[in-house]
């Protein structure tokens, strides 16, 4: 009797299990709904999860989806349409727990509307605008079935020889800092789980943009005060904007790779930071711990990663083969694989793909008829984003605006180049949906007899770089000659010159140049165009240069030969119209250097915010004995926050409120701005503030605020800026987050050098 009741016991509690599986957590409740469906998953269905696989050759797309039902797959990246998602989509829900897929892609500066290039959103130090670029980018991309993209890149960047200078915001942490806040909040909108919103993945975590050398893939060797004040808060900015994910950087840190980096992922991310978000592998990260010399094989890079914190193996070969045996030999544990795991599962709750797997996707009937349509687009917005991140570096004589009915010659080889002008990262941008500078330029003139067009140079007379740049394009070459001679080239450009009434040079640097792994040891123009510059110098015709690259270049000699010069980086699908309104005047420019500009390439790295030395160079007085370059002007040749307008603006001395502040107090800084010019115009004031003496050396200047203000011609107004103790906190030699008593030096000027000062004590 006794044996006949237990058993009756045993078979109860075997039924209310079965019950307790088959009844469904509520969706609502997202801690209890992943655990719940943890609990249900395999081994197998675990580690899928953590793969996110590349579509490509190496894993055709039947196979993709025979895993994907197998529950081998936890997301893919690199297919950007209804069509190619929903085959994949319908075998995750023929997996047999129907876990949904997430579909990736690298959405940088736009997804089929190229926006400027981020160096150039940065130029534009306009908040407004950059987060339209992002919220536009991220309707976009949902709309193509995305649902999370590697993006913003926020990695502080010093050395412009490192080509992926392009794809960041510049040299300063507090500009990128704001910037990297904006776009999260952009790409997420109200929520990453609405239908027009995408998750962000910050990248590269992290100091990926002080490799050595700015040779990309290269070490990163840096103090700890180094990282914490200037190069981790834009990574902690987006993350407290409420970022997805973060992507990890392919650099090492202080010898460690950060695939494989516990403190960075887990004593730093988490538990410092408090980020619950996903991690995930940069591009064959993980197999690649193998030649950065910390694993041995496979097995131990795999196992290295998974302990590290890193949640997903981006184009996965490891993951997948290594786990199992790894967790069966102990040498991890099933947590490391559960926390893994967890969090994948999480961020696909969090872009609601739990509630509608198919909430990007949509139903086939409603697929566009064109993927590539001209309605898809959002011109208006590319426009205006792009002539707000255009920077005037130099206008002699007033060179520019050009007048409508002047006869202009156009030449240089980025006048007529389409893809040229989206930059690199350019999603699913088309170049023949492109607006190229010829382009708009007509579209200005109209009469085609007024617009002389000469290509004048190609972009490089250099073979060996020419096929770099055209390795990896596989359908057709990026870059392509004119093939003939250099100088039947010049003289047709010559000719056009003489001809017209102001010459105007698209010259720079082909896409590919300012690109992944594109690092350059000379920052010159191509030499093939430097030449078609003299030559058009020497016809004495106003000669206005317009910059097309990804990064500072060393224009010290073009900067003497032209009289007007216009960077406008790589400005995407609307580019050539948005140069076109500056050049002829219907847009006043307003951009300003969220880089310094050096002048050579011997005086990298060079930036505004340096630390303070016992011998400075001071300008107009002997140089001996002190920090300086001898052989040239010590300085930058344009200095970060600087821009020019068709108008000029005039400010007042500063006013402070007080020249004592408290650590619970406020103190307001204030200057009358005046546009003293003939056209309204837009400026940037920008607030600067130096720690007079501290505990440890501190820079010569760091910016703290800025406001971007429009003036009509003749108008002046006052701009206020608040300054607390938290403008004025350092990390210490401790890593210790605080502001020290003393004095501080306030500036505000309209770049970091020409600026008006007053000073104040903290007590």
């Amino acid at each position: 009797m006794k044996k006949l009741c237990l058993l009756g016991l045993f078979v109860s509690l075997a039924s209310h299990q079965v019950l307790a599986a088959t009844t469904p957590v509520p969706l609502e409740n997202k801690d209890a709904f992943i655990s719940d469906l943890m609990k249900q998953m395999t081994l197998d269905e675990k580690i899928g999860q953590l793969r996110l696989i590349s579509i490509g050759p190496e894993m055709p797309r039947e196979l993709i989806r025979k895993e994907i039902a197998a529950g081998n797959i936890g997301g893919t990246f690199n297919s950007i349409t209804r069509a190619e998602n929903r085959p994949m989509q319908d075998a995750a829900m023929r997996s047999r727990l129907k876990i949904p897929m997430f579909f990736a892609y690298d959405v940088i500066h736009g997804h089929r509307t190229i926006f400027p290039i981020p160096l150039a959103l940065a130029s534009s130090w306009d908040m407004d605008a950059i987060g339209q670029s992002g919220r536009v980018a991220a309707k976009e991309a949902a709309a193509d079935s995305l649902d999370i993209t590697f993006a913003p890149m926020v990695d502080i960047s010093r050395d412009p020889r490192w080509g992926r200078s392009s794809e960041g915001f510049g040299e300063d942490t507090y500009l990128t800092s704001r910037i990297a806040g904006v776009m999260v909040r952009a790409y997420q909108g109200a929520t990453p789980s609405a239908a027009d919103s995408i998750m962000a993945s910050v990248k590269h975590f992290a100091l990926y943009g002080a490799v050595e050398g700015g040779r990309d893939y290269n070490t990163v060797d840096m103090s700890p005060v180094k990282m914490y004040q200037d190069y981790l808060p834009p990574y902690r900015a987006a993350i407290d904007a409420g970022a997805g994910g973060v992507m990890v950087a392919l650099n090492s840190i202080n010898g460690i790779p950060a695939t494989a980096n516990t403190w960075l992922m887990n004593d730093l991310l988490r538990k410092d930071w408090g980020f619950k978000g996903l991690a995930v592998s940069d591009h064959g990260a993980i197999f690649e711990l193998i030649k950065h010399g910390v694993a041995r094989d496979g097995r131990e890079a795999a196992k290295l990663a998974i302990k590290a914190g890193i949640d997903m193996s981006m184009n996965d070969t490891l993951y997948g083969k290594e786990l199992p045996g790894l967790l069966k030999s102990g040498e991890i544990e099933q947590k490391d694989i559960d926390n893994a795991v967890r969090e994948v599962l999480a961020a696909k709750y969090d872009m609601g793909l739990f509630k509608d797997p198919y909430l990007r996707i949509g139903k086939a009937e409603d697929d566009p008829a064109d993927t590539y349509a001209e309605s898809r687009l959002h011109r208006a917005e590319a426009r205006e984003v792009a002539r707000r991140s255009l920077v005037l570096l130099k206008n002699q004589n007033e060179t520019l605006p050009l007048k409508k009915d002047a006869k202009v010659a156009l030449v240089g080889p980025l006048a007529k180049a389409p893809i040229d002008m989206m930059g690199s990262w350019a999603a699913a941008g088309r170049p023949a949906q492109s607006v190229t500078l010829f382009d708009g330029m007509s579209s200005v003139i109209g009469d085609k007899a007024n617009l002389i067009y000469a290509r004048g140079a190609n972009i490089t007379s250099d073979k060996k770089v020419l096929g770099y740049l055209n390795f990896l394009n596989f359908d057709a070459p990026e870059v392509v000659d004119d093939p003939r001679p250099a100088n039947v080239l010049i003289e047709e450009a010559v000719k056009a010159a003489k001809d017209a009434d102001v010459i105007v040079a698209a010259v720079g640097e082909s896409r590919g140049m300012s690109h992944e792994s594109s690092s350059r040891t000379d920052l010159n123009i191509p030499e093939t165009q430097r030449e078609l510059i003299r030559a058009l110098k020497a016809t004495g015709k106003p000669l206005v240069l317009v910059l097309m690259n990804g990064r500072p270049l060393t224009i010290l000699e073009e900067n003497q030969s032209a009289d007007a010069i216009l960077e406008t980086w790589f400005s995407g699908t609307e580019g050539g119209n948005a140069i076109a309104d500056v050049l002829f005047g219907d847009y006043n420019p307003s951009g300003k250097l969220p880089v310094t500009f050096p002048r050579s390439v011997g005086q990298i790295p060079t930036y505004y915010n340096h630390l303070s030395i016992g011998r400075p160079f001071t300008p107009g007085k002997p140089g001996n004995y002190t920090s300086q370059y001898f052989d040239d002007t010590t300085g930058p040749l344009f200095p970060f926050g600087y821009g020019l307008s068709y108008t000029q603006f005039a400010l007042s001395d500063m006013a402070l409120s007080s020249t004592t502040l408290n650590a619970t107090g406020k103190l307001d800084a204030s200057v009358m701005v005046k546009n003293t010019g003939k056209r309204d115009g837009e400026t940037v004031v920008q607030l600067y503030i130096q720690d007079v003496t501290g505990s440890m050396i501190r820079p010569v200047k760091e910016l703290k605020n800025f406001q971007k203000i429009m003036l009509k011609a003749g108008e002046q107004k006052v701009v206020h800026f608040t300054i607390s103790e938290d403008d004025l906190k350092f990390y210490n030699s401790q890593l210790k987050y605080a502001a020290e008593p003393g004095k501080f030096n306030v500036q505000i000027g309209l770049d970091s050098q020409d600026v008006t000062q007053q000073s104040f004590e903290l007590l």
